[in-house]
């Protein structure tokens, strides 16, 4: 006995009630393995934006916000 054979025969061995929810489980399953996708990258997410940042940019940015690091704080 295979294992298709092996589910109808306990599903036929149910009352209908119980048919019924291995049914939707089923149903449910089918569904969550068909709308698995794939991961988008970082780079994939934002590459409709269009923008394009520079390393000058980058080094900007940090001068701005570690430039006076470390100061005395009193």
């Amino acid at each position: 006995m295979n294992l298709e054979q092996a589910v109808l025969d306990k599903l036929r061995k149910l009352p209908l009630d119980k048919q019924q929810e291995v049914l939707d489980f089923a149903e449910f399953l089918q569904q969550k393995t068909l709308t698995k996708k794939p991961l988008k990258s970082v780079k994939g997410l934002c590459a409709d934006l269009k923008v394009d940042i520079t390393e000058e940019d980058i080094a900007q940015a940090r001068q701005e916000m570690w430039g006076n690091f470390p100061r005395e704080i009193v």
